[in-house]
């Protein structure tokens, strides 16, 4: 089995002293086959150096999103609008959100959150395209955030019971969350339908600074099977490019 495929996420490096073109330029030429989270004005430029657009926003935002049914109907014409681009620019993964819970216990979260992904799910089918709930942390970054455990997510996507509803199993926020990265992987992978990094503590380069072993965890999720994309999801402290070719380098294992 080959090395894993990477992808630049693109809020994270753009308009750090690189126009677009250069830092496409520099993706690719580092061995990038993808970038994600990036303006559409751009998904020509990005096809031009050959990169896949690994994934897109499906239009909402992490604090109002699925959990709350009032929700739903916007939301609803936001990600069937996505899902159609995405087809029609090959992107597989369209990213939403379980929202903020604001007091909502978490089975009825759950519960609300399935009905409204129920509602595009089959959408999602038809057009080959993967609706991917983010996992992210509720302690530092996103305070409050529902989907902050992967049991809740995985409940979530069982509820749905859809092949194209999955999660993205973001390593930093999951790492603040609960740990056991290796074994969550191993055990529930079947759920992942796309990766995240960044170092931890700090959200920043993947160096002797931070406390996550990125190599044995890409060995785990090649062991898998997975044939997407892990996206560099961390904020440089330096310089962009010299990060951006130490993190390719660093998760560039085989098994």
């Amino acid at each position: 089995m080959g090395s894993i495929k990477q992808a630049v996420s693109w809020w994270c490096f753009a308009n750090r002293g690189l126009t677009p073109r250069e830092l496409l330029q520099a993706s690719a030429d580092i061995g990038y086959q993808a970038v994600e989270l990036i303006e559409p004005e751009y998904w020509p430029l990005v096809k031009e150096f050959g990169l896949t657009i690994a994934s897109t926003n499906g239009g909402l935002s992490i604090e109002q999103g699925l959990n709350r049914r009032e929700h739903h109907a916007q939301l609803e014409r936001d990600i069937r609008a996505t899902i159609e681009q995405a087809e029609k620019w090959s992107i597989p993964n369209v990213i939403v959100f379980s929202g903020n819970r604001r007091g909502l216990d978490d089975r009825t979260g759950a519960e609300i959150t399935a009905e409204g992904l129920s509602h595009v799910a089959r959408i999602a089918e038809d057009a080959g395209v993967t609706l991917v709930m983010e996992l992210l942390n509720s302690k530092v970054d996103h305070l409050d955030y529902q989907c902050d455990k992967s049991a809740w997510g995985i409940e979530v996507c069982r509820m749905v019971n859809s092949p194209r509803v999955k999660l993205l199993y973001d390593i930093y926020h999951m790492q603040i969350m609960e740990g056991d990265i290796i074994r969550t992987i191993q055990d529930h992978h079947t759920y992942f339908a796309h990766y995240h990094t960044a170092g931890n503590p700090g959200r920043h380069e993947l160096d002797e600074t931070q406390e996550l072993n990125y190599p044995p965890i890409v060995r785990t999720i090649l062991a898998t099977g997975y044939e997407g994309y892990l996206g560099q999801e961390f904020v440089p402290l330096g310089d962009p490019l010299t990060s951006l070719k130490q993190a390719y380098a660093l998760c560039n294992v085989k098994i």
